[in-house]
């Protein structure tokens, strides 16, 4: 299962330039259903989001894992 760090993109300047950072609100979790084959994405927020727009990066391997979660 493939899962992604669910993120919003919050836009700021430093030194007199623009630059962009993304905080983590929640994951995405790719899913199949197993009748056929189907897949679908699940969203868990971290915490109640009032935004309009999400990002969503795949997630890095953990130490010890392979990066299929």
């Amino acid at each position: 299962m493939t899962s992604y760090t669910l993120t919003v993109p919050v836009t700021f300047q430093k030194d007199g330039q623009e630059q962009t950072a993304y905080r983590r609100v929640g994951a995405v979790f790719e899913n199949t259903k197993t009748a056929d084959g189907e897949v679908f994405l699940s969203i868990k927020l971290d915490f109640p989001v009032a935004v309009t727009e999400l990002v969503a990066f795949q997630s890095k391997p953990k130490d010890g894992e392979d990066g299929d979660h």
